[in-house]
């Protein structure tokens, strides 16, 4: 059933609204994919912090140019799905790729990071990155690693000191 002009503007203001807020966007090719695997997706992608949205192509264009983003995506071919990445880069490459796994019918075409087109292999590239939490955590062991050392050496004389005083003591009684 075809869209009236005001559905098809809400579309476009719903597009433009997360690609201006997205920090990552991938597109997809979702032909053959099952209205089940879609419902799956779309809960993957709430549960990682992402979005999943299905646009006409000529929709999708306008809310690109409106959010900003100069980028053709005439030459993309095949069914055209939209995943964004809100919470950081790398959250919409990481769960295209993971459930492309599962789902052969989903596959990532190209993408949009810092305002620049990407194309696949960037996005697959992207998703072998760790996430920013990871990175964060990794840097938290990092800084705390020379400090549990020193402590660990502290104790260490400390506790050589305690021993020696303890010899002492039991030759002088």
């Amino acid at each position: 059933m075809a869209k009236s002009r005001t559905e098809k503007e809400n579309l476009i203001a719903l597009f433009t609204e997360k690609a201006k807020l997205a920090k990552s966007i991938v597109f997809v090719n979702f032909k053959g994919l099952k209205v089940k695997d879609a419902v799956s997706l779309r809960k993957k992608c709430r549960e990682s912090g992402a979005q999943y949205l299905v646009v006409k192509k000529t929709l999708m264009k306008i809310g690109l140019k409106n959010a900003g983003l100069n980028i053709d995506i005439s030459n993309l071919a095949g069914d055209i799905g939209t995943v964004f990445g809100f919470e950081d880069e790398i959250v919409a490459p990481k769960v295209v790729k993971e459930f492309s796994k599962t789902n052969e019918a989903l596959s990532p075409i190209a993408g949009v990071l810092e305002q620049s087109f990407i194309d696949k292999s960037k996005v697959l590239e992207l998703s072998e990155l760790p996430s920013k939490k990871e990175l964060l955590s990794k840097l938290v062991g990092s800084l705390n690693s020379p400090i549990s050392g020193f402590v660990r050496v502290l104790t260490g004389n400390l506790s050589g000191f305690v021993r020696v005083l303890k010899a002492v003591s039991e030759k002088t009684s």
